[in-house]
């Protein structure tokens, strides 16, 4: 009973995606290697979560508004699993329909997870996703009645840190020839929830670093994807949430991500709340507080959606 009740959550769930507009990244991804035994797949646990695994075919998945207005916000969702998984309900598709609702252009980024089988460069693989991802957005901005200077990135955990790597990294064009033409690769907003920020051994969420960078880095590379050290005066404005007993990924990530906007004097909106743990998704069971209101709310202030008239 219990593996058809699951079967029947995995199909419902894959027959909604199925409703939605799906755009590949790329034509040809540059930098990729064949390794015909690398395939893509999905398993869904009894959680009812949805994890993809071995991606090889990145793409965006489409989420039209659904509420009265259409803010002319788009915002670009990276689900986490420590770089080795894609939660991709509980961190996409769940979000992008709450984010729909409040006059959104959601698009669920589908990025490839490192790997030495399909990349020249690991450590540049799921970067260069979203590179592209918010290139392609920009680029067809009126296609998607979206302003290109509302566009933002949104990463749970591990999509966390890929969300800040494009927040801090995005002058290091890692496309090359794969980049459309637009002016900058620079999101104009970032939503961070539980992030894994650093790649130093203290703080790290040591399976995410293992599986970017692989289990004996150089100093550089661990600097370099240790986000907390590239805010710059021009990183964007940020929201962040965790809980301060998050026992996956030490808080000292968010909160060291935090000083160094503040350093930098770039507007940061943090709420910490004292339960929680990981992995929450769009909705933590141990407290009332809704933090996605919390995030309308934040969005509102910043001229991102309308305010909510029913108030």
């Amino acid at each position: 009973m219990g593996l058809g009740l699951t079967l029947t959550s995995t199909l419902t769930s894959l027959n909604a995606l199925k409703a939605q507009q799906v755009i590949p990244l790329y034509s040809n991804i540059p930098g990729s290697k064949a390794d015909a035994s690398y395939k893509e797949g999905s398993t869904t646990g009894k959680d009812g979560v949805i994890r993809l695994n071995k991606v090889t075919d990145p793409t965006l998945t489409v989420f039209k508004p659904t509420g009265p207005v259409n803010a002319h916000t788009a915002v670009i969702i990276c689900p986490g699993g420590g770089y080795q998984i894609l939660a991709f309900n509980l961190e996409g598709t769940a979000i992008a329909k709450r984010l729909a609702g409040w006059g959104i252009t959601a698009f669920v980024l589908k990025y490839r997870l490192p790997s030495d089988q399909i990349m020249e460069n690991k450590s540049i693989g799921p970067l260069m996703d979203a590179e592209r991802a918010i290139a392609l957005v920009r680029s067809e901005a009126a296609k998607w009645e979206v302003s290109p200077d509302q566009i933002g990135i949104m990463g749970f955990s591990a999509g966390g840190h890929l969300a800040a790597s494009l927040s801090t990294l995005y002058h290091k064009d890692v496309l090359g020839s794969a980049r459309p033409a637009v002016s900058s690769l620079r999101p104009d907003f970032s939503i961070l929830a539980y992030p894994v920020i650093s790649m130093q051994k203290e703080i790290t969420h040591m399976g995410s670093r293992t599986a970017l960078l692989g289990s004996n880095p150089d100093a550089a590379l661990v600097d370099q994807f240790s986000l907390e050290k590239q805010v710059t005066d021009s990183t964007p404005k940020t929201f962040v949430v965790l809980a301060s007993d998050d026992n996956g990924v030490p808080p000292a990530n968010s909160l060291n991500y935090v000083t160094a906007l503040l350093r930098h004097k770039v507007p940061v909106e943090l709420h910490m709340y004292q339960n929680g743990g990981h992995g929450f998704g769009g909705h933590n069971k141990h407290t009332a507080d809704d933090w996605m209101k919390r995030l309308q709310h934040w969005l509102q202030h910043n001229k991102l959606i309308a305010e909510d008239k029913k108030k």
